[in-house]
């Protein structure tokens, strides 16, 4: 493993001021101090609001909503917004990749293809919009029948701190193009890539003269910060990314509301490697789907069914390849696994591992910190290995989000989608086979909103992605993601001439 250095790019200037009701200040509530994971060191301190601030930017918002410069921006205006925030989002990519690495600590290369990854949502969005129709239906009486879409008003988008930039995106590009007003609240932990995005969104609000109390960035806890804003009588809809349990609590406050919620929440998704399978495409897919970001991921592979003909083989050189993954700083270009987002994130997978031993599990691989100077001051974990567990175990039931991988042999068919489907998440699964029938078979009976067939972890802005179970409500991505954050409405258009027959 290379030395845990400190270099690369350096981290881009970045203000610690927040966007509240369209204008950059401080706020009243706590100070947040955000950290780089590879060294401990405090990046930034950045400001949050207090609950008077929230209720200061969803007031200005709901005016801003209401606005003709917006309300009455015709759809393909409004997509010319969405066009020029993707080429901005686009040509600060490298700056936007930097501020990523030095908050969460994935590798450059994986920030900067989620930030071009948000300036494709934006121009998906911009596209999907320009085209997006409304209905005629067929006419059933003396009228002309039509659905039409509108926007809902405030929308509160809370997201986690996995993957800010791409998150962001996949909820402000659909709302703004609805016609929406939002309140964006990232994470405690990674506030600068999403400060940074909302300063490019302001810019182009700017440059076609629309009201800038479109966005605020109100980072800060959930518990405070995020409440506010869910409770607030203004915010009409809810887009949520983040943890089962408080994904719970904000559905309940959305019922009380009776407003609509999305909730993309955990999982512990099954990767299922047949005994026809091409060994080396499996090798390589298995483990880019738990360890790529760490294993930060609610869709990352976190059981590992392997047909038992060939689970010991398989299991052997995946841990031996497993052991050569490098472990480093993400600005290290060679780095493959780097370190978690904050010191008590990484606690608390080492507690999972622990838990695991204290079940059975077997550590084939990693189950610690690295040792050496170079990672003393990080928050690493190496690519950890388990196996030994019955699916029934709390290490193979639990959501860890972290490089743990937990191996589990299968016998037949009936006995996999068994074992895999037992689990109160639904959020993703991926197969490993040559057998195109098989797969299709197989992917229909697990349960799961998103099912990869020799590949892992690949996104399109245009498919719809959604979790199953405790893993989600409702869909984003795709056309209809636009939909999802506008009310629908029918018209009647009497064309008779004759007063309606009852009044006679």
């Amino acid at each position: 493993m290379p030395a845990a250095s400190s270099g690369g790019p350096a981290v881009p200037t970045v203000p610690t001021d927040i966007l509240i009701a369209g204008q950059w200040r401080r706020g009243a509530g706590e100070p947040l101090d955000t950290v780089d994971p590879a060294t401990g060191r405090v990046l930034a301190t950045v400001g949050s609001p207090s609950a008077e601030e929230v209720s200061e930017a969803a007031e200005a918002a709901a005016r801003a909503a209401a606005e003709p410069a917006w309300r009455d921006l015709l759809p393909h205006e409004r997509a010319r917004l969405l066009h020029r925030i993707g080429d901005l989002v686009e040509r600060d990519a490298d700056e936007l990749s930097a501020l990523q690495t030095a908050d969460t600590g994935k590798t450059l290369a994986e920030t900067r293809a989620l930030a071009l990854s948000a300036a494709g949502t934006f121009r998906y969005l911009a596209a999907a919009l320009e085209t997006a129709e409304d209905t005629l239906t067929p006419s059933r009486g003396p009228y002309v029948t039509m659905s039409v879409h509108e926007p809902i008003g405030v929308v509160g988008a809370i997201n986690p701190w996995n993957s800010p930039v791409a998150s962001d995106a996949q909820k402000l590009a659909p709302a703004l193009a609805a016609g929406n007003a939002v309140l964006l609240k990232p994470a405690a932990w990674t506030p600068l890539v999403s400060l940074a995005l909302g300063r490019l969104i302001t810019r182009a609000l700017e440059e076609f003269r629309l009201p800038t109390a479109l966005l605020s960035v109100l980072p800060g806890s959930g518990r405070l910060v995020g409440d506010a804003i869910v409770r607030h009588p203004l915010v009409a809809r809810i887009g949520f990314t983040g943890g089962t349990a408080t994904g719970r609590s904000i559905a309940a406050v959305a019922a009380q509301k009776l407003i609509p919620a999305s909730l993309e929440l955990g999982g512990k998704s099954p990767t299922i490697v047949r005994a026809d399978a091409d060994v080396e495409q499996a090798l390589a897919g298995v483990m880019f789907g738990i360890f790529s970001s760490s294993g930060q991921s609610c869709i990352a592979g976190s059981r590992l069914f392997v047909a038992r003909d060939i689970h010991d083989r398989f299991v052997g050189e995946l841990v031996e390849r497993v052991r050569a993954l490098r472990v480093g700083p993400g600005t290290d270009p060679t780095t493959q696994v780097g370190p978690l987002v904050h010191h008590r994130h990484r606690d608390a997978v080492a507690a999972y591992v622990d838990l695991a031993r204290s079940e059975g599990a077997r550590v084939l691989c990693g189950g610690s910190a690295p040792e050496g100077e170079r990672y003393r001051d990080g928050a690493y974990y190496l690519p950890t290995v388990l196996d030994g567990l019955p699916n029934t175990s709390r290490t193979c039931q639990e959501e860890i989000f972290g490089p743990v991988l937990v191996a589990l042999p299968y016998d037949d068919e009936d006995d996999l989608v068994r074992q895999a489907n037992d689990s109160v998440y639904g959020l993703a699964c991926g197969i490993w086979t040559r057998d195109a029938r098989a797969a299709w078979h197989l992917a229909r009976r697990i349960e799961a909103g998103t099912v990869w067939i020799n590949t892992y972890k690949q996104f399109s802005a245009s498919t719809p992605f959604s979790g199953w179970k405790d893993s989600g409500l409702g869909t984003e991505k795709g056309r209809d993601a636009i939909r999802a954050y506008q009310r629908q409405k029918s018209l009647y258009w009497g064309t008779s001439a004759s007063p309606l027959p009852w009044a006679n």
